[in-house]
């Protein structure tokens, strides 16, 4: 299992624009091959920064939804929207032990 963090900044005056292209393609990617989960956090202090946390199966799994006709389309409708460059992380779970 791979997780994905994606950090996103947009214009404040297109952070709308962005909730309601949200509502409309998360459960196409939650049902997407692969998916386990998604989530959209919002930092409430800044008004316009957003991160996607999603889980995948794998990396392939990532990978085959970042070539998709799906992530092409729903991003090029985000990219447009952004007041800054985005950033993204694929991390794995870890746990420590004593």
């Amino acid at each position: 299992m791979i997780n994905r963090i994606v950090k996103m900044e947009f214009q404040p005056d297109k952070v709308n624009s962005f909730r309601e292209l949200f509502s409309r393609q998360q459960q196409q990617i939650r049902n997407f091959p692969g998916c386990l989960h998604l989530e959209l956090w919002e930092h409430p202090a800044s008004g316009n920064t957003f991160f996607t946390f999603s889980k995948w199966e794998s990396e392939n799994a990532l990978e085959n939804y970042r070539n998709s006709d799906l992530f092409r389309e729903t991003w090029a409708a985000t990219k447009i929207l952004f007041a800054a460059k985005p950033a993204a992380w694929s991390v794995l779970p870890t746990v420590i032990l004593p």
